[in-house]
């Protein structure tokens, strides 16, 4: 659930007394609440488990026994369509010519 935020609005009445035209006191009378406040709700529940490796980024390389570039001549059993850039370990083997970016050919 998420839900934004809303700013309250509060009305203070004063008494003000002046002197010679200059305010010399002030005493709150009275707060009214015409706006309560709304709480702001970033989001309530459980992070999801990720099925993208994080060692890529551009595009998501599911978590497999294997993963190859789609199009390609490997075997699978998990395929992604690259573009993809290496940002960890290349643990499937999928930037071959070692340029950070992987299934780009």
């Amino acid at each position: 659930m998420r839900r934004p935020g809303v700013k309250g609005v509060k009305r203070l009445t004063y008494e003000v007394t002046l002197s010679d035209g200059a305010e010399s006191g002030r005493r709150l009378l009275r707060q009214t609440i015409t706006r309560q406040p709304i709480t702001r709700v970033v989001a309530i529940g459980t992070k999801p488990e990720s099925r993208c490796d994080p060692n890529y980024s551009g595009a998501c390389v599911p978590i497999a026994s294997d993963v190859d570039c789609a199009g390609g001549s490997g075997d699978g059993p998990a395929y992604v369509q690259g573009p993809v850039r290496v940002v960890g370990s290349d643990i499937y083997d999928l930037d071959r010519d070692g340029d950070g970016t992987a299934c780009d050919t």
